[in-house]
């Protein structure tokens, strides 16, 4: 998945979402755990320290008892701690204290975070056995004594617990946010899935299989169909539009054309006879550009495609017959898959051109050949090449460069406007393809041309 897809913009932003989502509400959660646990064991330590007041109520101040453990066995386990005191108000002597602290002392004005609940001091302190610990204070009056009375109790029960809720919790959500994730990422691949199904229909287009943007597609995507298939259509229209209005130029120009041409040569002199050859040149160039406008018309047709093999065998076998006198012999391998994405009319100007070249160059023999590459779907086009070799005399690198030259003749004995081989270079670069003139195996010339594939 690449990172500036839809499906990776929308799988990160719902991932980050569901990531800060899932943090915060375990944060809040265990933040809301940890103020219930704390007031629970507040309460807790509240009921016995209600419990030991209430036992020492009856009693003579000059003379308390030992209240018992309180209904908790811990309070007489040495340093357990959970303990109690009941100590003179004021700091003063400790009067009672539970079995567990043994012969220490918790200082009240010690305690850290104190605060008041319910008329009780409560607060956190490090107790004998250097426990952490959560303490309830609360001074009472017995006749004309004041006694501060306190109950502790071990605060890492609540750390523990808490600990143990966090990890639950967070694992829980990790679990659940990897659920989610998976969950989007489906959802979101299995929402964007027409696209891919627009992506394979344009891709049909392209190679020609299509001619029009068809398919089942979702309510969103309808309107854009419909529009491409609307543009289709009026490409298509501008196309025709436009091979109408070259064919009706090429028919304007070529009457005046021929009569200035007719009438230069009635005439005699240098005059006439220049005329009669700027006439001609004149005759050749609207031609070739009335040929060019006509290829670039045809070759931005979205879909267009043509069958290699046919257009091979029939232009062998039409050139056979133009150039039987002479004993060529013609031959061609085509792969039977082999297509064109373009024009047919172009390749069959493509090929005629260099065949009939080659024909009139060779000794004996002229040999047409074809690779063939499929595109694959992912992007790679695919390619075409085609090899017109032939066993004549061949040319010099010199003489391959200058006969694509517009108009040029490398031999005036030989029939021909010279304009062959330009209008070849010219169609293949209107197609992004290649066209080069090598030496061939035979010791003639080789036209190799690379067109792109369907």
């Amino acid at each position: 998945m690449r990172r500036n897809s839809l499906s990776f913009r929308l799988i990160a932003a719902a991932s980050l979402w569901s990531v800060v989502a899932l943090v915060a509400a375990g944060l809040i959660l265990t933040s809301l755990y940890r103020q219930t646990v704390e007031r629970a064991f507040d309460d807790r330590l509240s009921v016995y320290l209600r419990t030991l007041v209430g036992s020492l109520a009856d009693q003579d101040p000059d003379y308390l008892e030992q209240p018992g453990n309180l209904g908790e066995p811990r309070f007489e386990l040495t340093y357990s701690g959970w303990y109690w005191q009941v100590r003179e108000a004021n700091g003063g002597e400790v009067v009672l204290a539970s079995e567990s602290l043994f012969t220490d002392v918790i200082e009240i004005d010690q305690a850290a975070d104190p605060r008041d609940v319910n008329g009780m001091i409560a607060g956190a302190l490090v107790g004998p056995d250097d426990q952490a610990l959560r303490v309830l204070n609360l001074t009472i009056d017995l006749d004309d004594h004041q006694f501060d009375v306190l109950v502790a109790g071990d605060a890492g029960e609540t750390a523990d617990a808490i600990d143990s809720f966090r990890r639950s919790v967070f694992l829980t959500l990790a679990v659940f946010a990897a659920g989610l994730i998976l969950a989007t990422t489906a959802q979101i691949r299995w929402g964007l899935r027409p696209l891919d199904n627009v992506r394979r229909g344009l891709a049909a287009l392209r190679s020609g299989r299509e001619t029009r943007f068809e398919g089942p597609f979702p309510a969103e995507i309808e309107p854009l169909t419909k529009e491409l298939n609307e543009l289709l259509e009026s490409n298509q229209q501008i196309v025709e539009r436009a091979r109408t209005q070259v064919g009706n130029l090429a028919h304007a120009l070529k009457t005046p054309l021929s009569v200035i041409t007719n009438e230069a040569r009635a005439g005699q002199g240098p005059l006439a006879d220049k005329v009669a050859e700027q006439a001609e040149l004149m005759r050749l160039q609207v031609n070739h550009y009335l040929e060019r406008a006509q290829m670039a018309a045809r070759s931005t047709v979205i879909g267009a495609i043509a069958e290699v093999e046919p257009a091979v065998a029939s232009l062998v076998r039409a050139m056979a017959r133009i150039h039987g006198d002479r004993g060529i012999a013609l031959t061609a391998s085509v792969p039977p898959d082999a297509r064109f994405k373009g024009e047919k009319q172009d390749l069959e100007e493509i090929l005629g051109n260099l065949v009939d070249n080659a024909c009139k160059w060779a000794r004996s023999s002229v040999t047409v050949t074809a690779t063939y590459e499929a595109p694959d779907g992912d992007g790679n086009g695919g390619s075409l090449t085609l090899c017109i070799d032939d066993d004549g005399p061949g040319l010099t690198a010199a003489q391959r460069t200058e006969a694509t030259r517009r108009g040029r003749r490398l031999d005036e004995t030989k029939p021909g406007s010279g304009l062959g081989l330009s209008i070849v270079t010219d169609l293949v670069q209107l197609y992004d393809g290649t066209f080069r003139l090598e030496q061939a195996p035979s010791g003639g010339l080789r036209a190799e041309v690379s067109l792109p594939a369907a």
